[in-house]
Parts: C-alpha cells; sequence; structure tokens
C-alpha cells in the first residue's frame, strides 16, 4: 500500500477471521514498527506475542474475574475518567459501534457482551503485549515512545492485509496476563494489541471514527496567511 492509503484507511478492527497469523509475518511486522523514534533512541519497548492456548487461558482469566467484581489491576497510570468534550468523543464512538451492531441503549445483555469481548481480546487469533522496562518507569519519554512504537505496529499490519485494535481491556487482570504469558518481572504491562485478518462480514469493523480538523487542532505561527 502507499503511506496514505495505509494512514487514510487503516481502522480499529473488533471482529475477527479465526485464521492464525504466520508468525514470519508477525516478526515482519515487528521489525517495520520497530523502526519508530524514541527518545534519545532508548527502544524502551519489548513485546510478548500470544497465541493458541496461552491466550485462551487469558481470556478465561480475564473474563472470569472481571465478572466475578475482582478490582482491575492496571499496572500502567490511568488518570482520571474522560470528562468535558474527550468524553463527548468516547460517547460518539461508542454510539457509532453500537448502531452498526444493533445494540440498544436498554439492551443490557447485549450490552455487556460487548464489554466482554474485550476483556476476550475481541476473539483475535494473536495479542500483543506491550511493555517496557521497569526500571524506567516514571519517565515521561518512555509512554510516549512506547506509543510512538504501537502506532506504527498497527499501521504496518495493516499495510500486510491485517487489523488490529489498541486496548486496555486484555490487561486489566495482570496477574492473569504475568502468568500465561510469562512476562518477566522487569517488564511493566502498558498496552495490548489484539491482531488477526480482519472479518469484513463483522458490522463493528465498517465504522470510521470521527476526528478533529486541521483548524480544530492546530495554531499556525509566523505564517503568512
Amino acid at each position: 500500500m502507499e503511506f496514505d492509503d495505509v494512514i487514510l484507511g487503516r481502522r480499529s478492527i473488533r471482529g475477527y477471521k479465526p485464521d492464525p497469523v504466520p508468525r514470519a509475518l508477525i516478526e515482519e511486522i515487528l521489525t517495520l514498527a520497530m523502526r519508530a523514534p524514541s527518545s534519545m533512541n532508548t527502544q524502551p519497548w519489548n513485546f510478548y506475542v500470544i497465541t493458541g492456548e496461552p491466550l485462551n487461558r487469558i481470556r478465561a482469566g480475564n473474563t472470569e474475574r472481571m465478572l466475578a467484581g475482582v478490582p482491575q489491576s492496571r499496572e500502567f497510570r490511568i488518570g482520571q475518567p474522560f470528562d468535558g468534550q474527550h468524553r463527548e468523543r468516547q460517547i460518539g464512538v461508542a454510539k457509532q459501534l453500537f448502531s452498526a451492531m444493533g445494540i440498544a441503549r436498554d439492551d443490557k445483555e447485549k450490552r455487556q457482551d460487548w464489554v466482554l469481548r474485550g476483556f476476550r481480546q475481541f476473539d483475535a487469533p494473536v495479542c500483543i503485549i506491550v511493555t517496557y522496562d521497569r526500571v524506567l518507569a516514571g519517565s515521561d519519554d518512555t509512554p510516549f515512545d512506547c506509543g510512538a512504537v504501537t502506532t506504527a505496529l498497527v499501521n504496518a499490519a495493516w499495510s500486510r492485509g491485517l487489523g488490529a485494535v489498541i486496548n486496555s481491556q486484555g490487561i486489566m487482570q495482570s496477574p492473569v496476563v504475568r502468568e500465561h504469558a510469562g512476562i518477566a518481572a522487569d517488564q511493566v504491562i502498558m498496552k495490548s494489541i489484539a491482531l488477526g485478518w480482519p472479518d469484513h462480514d463483522f458490522p463493528a469493523n465498517a465504522v470510521v471514527s470521527e476526528r478533529k480538523s486541521v483548524k480544530d487542532a492546530t495554531v499556525f505561527v509566523g505564517f503568512e496567511e
């Protein structure tokens, strides 16, 4: 694909075919993603790529603990809930997704099933856990750098015909993820990425989120009109 086609065409994929993704293809995507810039070339990121039975155990553990009311245990700082225009955008994309999936506002069963899909990594055949070196905990540059490599990863995947969605639900129960992914003690779990071949018949996959305009997001200084 041309670069513009990747950037403009990519969207979050929440429904996947069960077909496996070859390890060689994932390695190719990671090789591209790891060309992302990082502060003074620190490259703080690491990846745990999970599939098969270990991923199934993570799905089951996440779901069981959340349904049992076990408090979430994300390791990377969460911050305050969204408010104002940020909350409005969050609600906006949720409305788009629920409309595409035919989920009514008062349909509690379908709404809960949608939430549980997130804890199951959207039933994707592959999950990539992004971690960073614990010695860098508290660094402002580290999460910025991990965001850069994650963005590069999902774009590289799209350029190869794969879909992905960056999410936090899949790592809400970090002890489960650590146990079944064998994550080293010197790593902090930051984000998870569901990865696989898009199911183009899954209605939510057609949703394209609304974006701010350049005019709304940008202040130009020193330019002539």
